[in-house]
């Protein structure tokens, strides 16, 4: 919402998104904007001066720069200030990390991250754990392109190996064993209420794992450019992304019985997914030409939440904090009324 109104003929209507982290786009509406002294305004996006992509007399596109923070969106035009809008701006967390689908939290809070390197590339460290006060330190170390991340029913971290094809399940002290094997280009996982584990292979199977790491056959999908995407709703759909080049991909609903539907679709390169409480799917995507993380109601209506670029995955935590990811770096926003759905019953 707008403060009191700036100088006459200069004021700041709204921000669309109200959240976005560096390298986003903010929308910000105007009214009677003196585009005459554009080569003079000077916006400031959280504290810091951002560059303007577009602007007319009642919109403003600016990029988000680095070092913004959560505050205010203010413009200046021949030391006239306008009034300002609040904004959310992302915190960066972490960087130098290579996620490539949603990261994940603990029941304490704890947040693991992958640095998943390039095929068949060993890195020193596979997978980081951040805790809640921000301390970054190794976990894993033995995880060749570590994919895909989901807590177990057993409370122990389980992760997918896009190069060799299996699950690993990880002990508290980052110790790896194998789970399951022969699952494709193993990528995104999840568990549901009965507690078997679903792993997405991007070249066009979703196989369902038992307790005992015997995989079969779930559903079959088109293969996928990049990693398959999973998440279960609260009623125990899975909803699955497999972005692919054409820019007019679907999220698909699959049913427990395996039957694939599909949900809602005109999504450029969907991948990481997840649902509050209210059982709102949060999706990192293109749609109508803005990038970042899309709000999708249960009715199937579309709001852009968060604006960034590069983005794969997300994640909430109880306190009302959106965790996003994108290729290299993490980044912790808040929503207001966001809430994470608890585990699985």
């Amino acid at each position: 919402m707008a403060s009191e109104h700036g100088s006459e003929g200069m004021t700041l209507l709204s921000v669309r998104p109200h959240a976005g982290i560096e390298g986003g786009r903010f929308m910000i509406a105007c009214r009677d904007l003196d585009i005459g002294g554009f080569a003079r305004m000077r916006l400031k996006i959280g504290g810091v001066a951002a560059r303007l992509e577009f602007a007319r007399q009642d919109l403003l596109i600016a990029k988000i720069p680095q070092g913004a923070t959560t505050g205010v969106i203010t413009l200046e035009v021949n030391g006239s200030q306008s009034n300002s809008l609040s904004c959310e701006v992302g915190a960066r967390i972490a960087q130098n990390l290579h996620p490539v689908a949603n990261p994940l939290l603990d029941e304490a809070g704890n947040l693991y991250v992958t640095l998943s390197g390039s095929r068949g590339q060993k890195v020193p460290v596979s997978v980081y754990k951040i805790s809640p006060r921000g301390i970054l330190t190794p976990f894993v170390r033995d995880i060749v392109n570590p994919t895909g991340m989901a807590l177990g029913p057993d409370g122990e971290v389980y992760i997918s190996s896009r190069f060799d094809g299996q699950v690993y399940r990880v002990s508290a002290d980052g110790t790896a064993t194998v789970f399951a094997r022969n699952l494709g280009v193993a990528t995104g996982i999840a568990f549901d209420r009965q507690g078997y584990l679903y792993v997405g292979d991007r070249e066009g199977t979703v196989y369902r794992v038992n307790r005992e790491g015997v995989a079969t056959v779930f559903a079959t999908l088109a293969p996928s450019v990049a990693a398959f995407h999973l998440a279960f709703d609260a009623h125990g759909d899975l909803y699955v992304t497999n972005p692919s080049m054409s820019g007019y991909d679907a999220i698909h609903r699959i049913t427990p019985d395996g039957e694939v539907q599909t949900g809602f679709s005109d999504l450029g390169r969907p991948q990481g997914l997840t649902f509050d409480a209210q059982n709102n799917l949060y999706v990192v995507a293109y749609y109508r030409g803005e990038a970042g993380v899309w709000r999708l109601t249960p009715q199937g209506d579309a709001t852009h939440v968060v604006s960034g670029t590069n983005l794969v995955g997300l994640a909430l935590d109880p306190r009302g904090h959106m965790i996003v990811v994108s290729t290299s770096a993490v980044y912790r926003l808040r929503l207001e009324g966001l809430e994470a759905r608890g585990p699985m019953a």
